[in-house]
């Protein structure tokens, strides 16, 4: 299991408890206003994987959870049976996925090994290879969350409301996804690091908070667990 970062411990990125963060590299998608360019330009580094363990022992019992990010984590080949070293030290563990891998997350919910999902859905449908590049489909994201909702797992879809998804964009989300126990719609901010040919994308003027707050207010007809 490749791991490029970490996060020691936090309070934000595991829904009610002290968690770590680990960061894989590598991306099936190439969204223009991607936060963690270096894990797909390859400029990350790597950390020594016998420190990552050792970190994750020397934690047990002052932790909560553990959160594998990325990157997308579900193109580790490692994964499951990493997943299954990290249970067996009794953490609670979350997976934050594109959602690309339908099959990676069936073979998780067979083992049982994760106990909270976030899986991001970044464009409508007819719009997922303009917004997100690379080997994208909106289907196999619409796949995994349905494969979510029949196992009864804890799991939220987010949704990054970059200033080039107008409302009806988002109103066709809303409805293209089955109603979910969390819809979360994240508030754009751009990148630090960004490709040049990208930068008027990245430039435009986001939604202001209240902006997105009205937009929870009205998405909640089709979805009626949104948040901000």
């Amino acid at each position: 299991m490749i791991i490029s970062g970490m996060v020691k411990s936090s309070l934000v990125d595991y829904p009610g408890l002290a968690a770590c963060v680990l960061f894989v590299p590598g991306c099936n998608y190439n969204c223009f206003y991607c936060h963690n360019r270096s894990l797909l330009d390859g400029t990350h580094e790597v950390l020594f994987p016998g420190y990552v363990e050792k970190f994750i022992e020397k934690r047990t019992g002052l932790l909560d959870g553990v959160v594998i990010s990325g990157g997308e984590p579900t193109l580790q080949k490692d994964l499951i049976p990493f997943m299954k070293m990290i249970k067996k030290l009794g953490y609670k563990l979350k997976l934050d996925t594109n959602g690309s891998s339908p099959a990676v997350i069936e073979k998780i919910l067979e083992y049982e090994l994760c106990d909270y999902f976030a899986v991001d859905y970044k464009a409508p449908a007819g719009r997922y290879e303009e917004i997100c590049q690379g080997n994208s489909s909106a289907e196999a994201v619409l796949n995994t969350i349905h494969l979510l909702l029949k196992s009864n797992s804890g799991f939220e879809v987010r949704t990054t409301v970059i200033p080039q998804l107008g409302r009806s964009d988002l109103f066709t989300m809303a409805q293209e996804l089955p109603v979910v126990p969390k819809y979360v719609l994240n508030r754009y901010r751009a990148p630090d690091s960004y490709n040049k040919c990208d930068s008027i994308r990245i430039m435009q003027k986001p939604y202001t908070q209240q902006e997105i707050s009205t937009l929870v207010q009205a998405i909640r007809e089709h979805q009626p667990n949104t948040i901000s």
